[in-house]
Order: structure tokens, then C-alpha cells, then sequence
């Protein structure tokens, strides 16, 4: 009998141990989907700005194609989080299966020990069977032992008690954790409902382009200018700084702080995000979604869309090289860490000046909406060749 409550104990213990490893999954599953509901929000309110804007159509299909991939990603998470539940029911239904035989188990043992009991109340059957006692010790263990029978049936009882609500409980468990997977499976089917939206809505798009692509090779014309801009601007600050000069007045700088910069390189897939949301522009040189044939202009950092209103943040310590405006960028801030730069444009306000030293984390300044976009470009450059800003951040 106390062999068999062991066991029990044992498997009760991992039961609990089990709900808590599927809470803290479940957990991870909701924030993963909470991070993509957010940014599916941003781009929502961008799209809502740019709808009047005939010339928004490539910067639209962005962002709707990165709100349908975001919708796939949340599509897969609850095909994930179904496929968890399934299981874990499966795995707790064997648990209690296995826990209501034990339960029986021990219930068949203490009937069979409460009938012999039964049958053996007369007291007198009792005193012949201390009487048959080989010597004193038997008869005496005898004595104790049907003084002790009743205390000893009663403590087996509330064990068995224990274990049939510890049963009760599981069974509870395992019905809400049913009742959580149709949940789950009825949200899939509502995102599965808005991806075939969203798509019709990008091919929609995608038509509108087709139908105008010499305006929009115009507009890509232009906006080109501005990205060359931008680049030889940075580039020639980056080279200035690199020589030990300044950008407009040639004053020799301070050397380059190579203990800085060797612990900037150290967080490389650590730095934290200057903003929170999703990246609508990736590094590096990009095709036309729509004109496969058609290269854009070539990006050396990453675009994140946010809300109106978001701070920008250091990813890093360091001290403000520059800060200045180009066209379709607003203001622009370059913060120097050794012989790394990182690079924050499309900036309202500022906070800062050349020369302040910025601590991680502090604010810089505030985003600027340009053309209905809401965006922060972000590039981080080692020496006088820009990096994946990716790789950098965590």
C-alpha cells in the first residue's frame, strides 16, 4: 500500500511539473502573436494615412505584403499552438488513464481491507488469535496491531481522498485546456479569413502598378536622387571621421576610441532596437516586387515602421558626430562608438547636438511621418563599409 501512494505522489508531482512547462509555452506562443498583432496595427494605421496618396502604391505593397507575411507567421504560430495542445491532451488523458487505475487500484485494496475488518469485529475472535501467539512478542505485535487498525484504515482513506480530487483537478485541467484549443482553432480560422483579404488586397496593388509603371519609374527616379543623397553624405562624414577630421571645419578630433569600439563589437546580436516594430526596408539591394527586372535603389540600413510619436533610442554608447537634414530623411543623427557609427534619419525632433555623448538607451529624438510613412532608417557602419543592421541588433 505505501508503495502504491509513492507512485501516486510521484506522478502527481510530475503532472504539475508538466502543466507548468505547457504554461510557460503557451506563454512564449502569446507574445510571439501579440509582437505580430502589433505590427500588423503600425502598418494598418500607415496604410490608413497613405489611402488617399496616389503615389503610395510601392510603398503600400510593402506594407501590406509585410502585414500578409506577419498574418502567415501568426497562421503558422496557432497551427503550432493547436498541434501543442493536441499533445498535451493526449499526453494528460494517458496521465489520468493511468492515475483512475491507480486510484482503483488502491480503493479495490482498502474495500478487501475494510471487508476483512468487517469480518473479523468480534472480539473474541480477537483474543483467540492473540491466544494462538507462539510467545509474548507475537501476541504483543498481534494487540497493537488491531488497536492500530482503525487509525491505520482511516489515514488510508484520506490518502485516497486526496488522490480522487488530485483526479478531479486533472480532469478540470484537461477540459480547460480543450476549451483554450477551440479557442485557438477558431481565431485561425478568423486570420485565415483576413490573409485571403490581404492578399486580394496586394494584387489589387500590384494590378494598379502594372497599369502605371512609367509613373512609377518616375518616382522611383526621384527617390533614388534621395538615397544617393544620403549615402554620399554618411560617406563622406564616415571617411572625415576616419582621417581624424571633422566634416565642414577640417579640425583634427579626437583619436579613435578603439576600447569603445572593441565593446560595440562585442554586442554584435545584442544591441537592443533604437524602436519597436516591424522592418518594411531590408538591407542591402532590392528588386521591384512587381517589376522583377527593375533594381531599387540600394539601401544601406533597414526601414522599421513605428507609430506617430515613437522615440528613438541609442542602441549603443557614444558620442553624436553630426546631426543634419537631407531631402526625404528630415533630420538625421550619427552617433560615432570607436571606429562603428550608427546612423538614425527620418527624425522630427532631436535631443541631441554634435558632441554630446549618449548613454544605451537614451532618446534621441522622435520620428518624423514623411509622404504618409512613419518610418525610422537605421544603418550601422563599421570603418567606412555599412553592415547589416540585422545581424547587429538582437
Amino acid at each position: 500500500m505505501k508503495h502504491c501512494l509513492y507512485i501516486l505522489s510521484v506522478m502527481l508531482m510530475c503532472f504539475a511539473a508538466s502543466a507548468d512547462v505547457f504554461a510557460q509555452d503557451t506563454s512564449s506562443q502569446e507574445a510571439k502573436k501579440a509582437k505580430l498583432e502589433r505590427e500588423i496595427a503600425i502598418i494598418d494605421q500607415q496604410l490608413a494615412e497613405n489611402a488617399t496618396r496616389s503615389n503610395a502604391m510601392l510603398s503600400n505593397l510593402t506594407l501590406i505584403r509585410k502585414k500578409v507575411s506577419n498574418r502567415k507567421a501568426m497562421v503558422a504560430e496557432s497551427d503550432r499552438q493547436i498541434r501543442k495542445y493536441s499533445d498535451d491532451m493526449y499526453l494528460k488523458q494517458r496521465q489520468i488513464n493511468r492515475l483512475q487505475a491507480r486510484v482503483d487500484t488502491l480503493t479495490d485494496h482498502y474495500s478487501r481491507l475494510v471487508v476483512s475488518a468487517y469480518k473479523n469485529r468480534d472480539s473474541r475472535i480477537w483474543y483467540m488469535y492473540m491466544l494462538a501467539s507462539d510467545n509474548l512478542g507475537q501476541a504483543f505485535r498481534r494487540y497493537s496491531y488491531f488497536k492500530n487498525l482503525s487509525s491505520q484504515m482511516n489515514d488510508e482513506a484520506k490518502k485516497i481522498k486526496a488522490a480522487q480530487e488530485e483526479l478531479v483537478r486533472e480532469r478540470e485541467s484537461l477540459a480547460a485546456m480543450k476549451r483554450e484549443a477551440q479557442k485557438v482553432k477558431d481565431e485561425r480560422v478568423k486570420e485565415l479569413e483576413k490573409l485571403r483579404s490581404e492578399e486580394a488586397q496586394a494584387d489589387k496593388v500590384v494590378k494598379n502598378l502594372q497599369k502605371n509603371r512609367k509613373t512609377y519609374q518616375k518616382q522611383l527616379s526621384s527617390k533614388k536622387k534621395q538615397i544617393d543623397a544620403l549615402n554620399k553624405e554618411i560617406e563622406r562624414i564616415v571617411a572625415n571621421a576616419m582621417k581624424g577630421q571633422s566634416g565642414s571645419s577640417g579640425k583634427k578630433q579626437e583619436p579613435i576610441d578603439y576600447k569603445l569600439a572593441e565593446e560595440f563589437s562585442k554586442n554584435k546580436g545584442k544591441l537592443p532596437w533604437p524602436v519597436n516594430g516591424p522592418v518594411v526596408g531590408r538591407f542591402g539591394r532590392q528588386f521591384h516586387p512587381v517589376f522583377k527586372n527593375l533594381e531599387l535603389p540600394p539601401n544601406n540600413g533597414i526601414d522599421v515602421a513605428v507609430g506617430k510619436g515613437t522615440e528613438v533610442k541609442s542602441v549603443f554608447k557614444g558620442v553624436v558626430k553630426q546631426v543634419f537634414v537631407m531631402p526625404g530623411y528630415n533630420q538625421c543623427v550619427l552617433i560615432r562608438h570607436g571606429n562603428y557609427f550608427t546612423f538614425y534619419c527620418k527624425l522630427k525632433t532631436v535631443n541631441v547636438k554634435a558632441g554630446d555623448k549618449v548613454g544605451t538607451g537614451d532618446v534621441i529624438g522622435k520620428v518624423d511621418t514623411i509622404n504618409g510613412d512613419t518610418q525610422l532608417h537605421f544603418e550601422v557602419w563599421q570603418n567606412t563599409k555599412p553592415q547589416n543592421p540585422e545581424t547587429w541588433l538582437r
